[in-house]
């Protein structure tokens, strides 16, 4: 699902860094990702037509919720780029139990993710209570601008592999450098489909980090 609504604008943010601070949610987001109990989709042959409609029906209500999230957020940050003059498409899909909302555009978007993506997560944070202040529920979705997630996810998976490689050569454990919450949570999932080696946080904001340690 897209939306392609381009607005063009030319004033930088240049206080947005220094100015906007976030607080993301390391509570969820810096887990490791549960597994799914396999019994939790299965439905029995006496149940087809009680619980496992219900289920069903919770399911569609999920995605309808996402779905609604994303159009509420496009709606939000469609608003502030034309107010802000920034010029940017925006694509909104669903991803793992979250509305994923994207904008994309040229290098003129840098100024909306700041120094390692401060201004990004605040944005973030803002088009959340945005969609809270409409749906009702805590939103969980996720924000990227210019790609800056996905490149920085894809740096972090190869940062957890060579750390566990590290790791598993010399038996000892190892420290990365501070991270956010979002990159916290890359690196645990990297880690945690690698055997031999454990990831665990350290730390109190901002200066919480992952140590890997053997297995």
């Amino acid at each position: 699902m897209s939306v392609e609504n381009p607005v063009s604008l030319e004033q930088p943010l240049e206080k947005q860094d220094s100015e906007l601070i976030v607080t993301d949610e390391p509570e969820a987001e810096d887990l490791e990702p549960a597994g799914l109990d396999d019994e939790a989709g299965a439905v029995s042959d006496q149940a087809a037509d009680g619980p496992a409609g219900s289920a069903s029906g919770q399911a569609e209500d999920d995605a309808t919720l996402l779905v609604r999230e994303g159009d509420i957020a496009a709606d939000y940050l469609e608003h502030l780029l034309d107010v802000l003059d920034y010029d940017g498409d925006i694509d909104l899909d669903v991803e793992n139990g979250r509305a994923m909302v994207a904008i994309i555009g040229g290098s003129g978007l840098k100024p909306l993710i700041g120094q390692r993506g401060a201004t990004l997560d605040a944005l973030q944070e803002l088009t959340r209570l945005a969609v809270q202040q409409k749906t009702g529920v805590r939103s969980r979705l996720m924000l990227d601008v210019g790609e800056y997630r996905a490149n920085r996810r894809a740096e972090l998976t190869e940062l957890a592999r060579k750390t566990a490689d590290d790791v598993t050569t010399s038996g000892e454990r190892r420290a990365l450098s501070p991270m956010n919450a979002f990159e916290r949570k890359v690196v645990h999932d990297a880690i945690a489909a690698l055997d031999g080696v454990r990831s665990e946080s350290e730390g109190e904001d901002p200066q919480r980090r992952v140590v890997v340690s053997p297995a």
